[in-house]
């Protein structure tokens, strides 16, 4: 569920928990939504509505780990799923063999 929340600045700011998958592999080198070209071992994400270019920061909430991805492509489509990131995300989450993590992301100022 997406929610909007202050920052300490008093700034809005965009907040997500659902599920997280991973993508890599087949994808890798294929276009994004926004013109790229997938590389899977970028520090980058899939979200369905957010703008392409905005920094969030994922964290893995069975284990605490936190990255901070782009946003370059739309996606995940899987019910319950708010974000794909890339492998190389995934890695750093600690959750390539779990597959399905649940995670809070954050939008992070420009």
């Amino acid at each position: 569920m997406a929610t909007v929340e202050p920052a300490r600045d008093g700034r809005a700011r965009f907040v997500e928990e659902g599920l997280a998958t991973w993508y890599g592999g087949r994808h890798h080198g294929g276009p994004t939504a926004s013109g790229e070209r997938f590389d899977m071992h970028a520090m980058t994400a899939a979200h369905k509505r957010l703008p392409f270019g905005t920094r969030v920061r994922v964290e893995n909430r069975r284990n605490g780990r936190s990255v901070e991805v782009r946003i370059n492509d739309r996606g995940p489509y899987g019910r319950g799923r708010i974000i794909d990131v890339s492998l190389a995300a995934a890695r750093l989450l600690g959750m390539v063999e779990d597959g399905v993590v649940p995670v809070r992301i954050v939008a992070l100022p420009p």
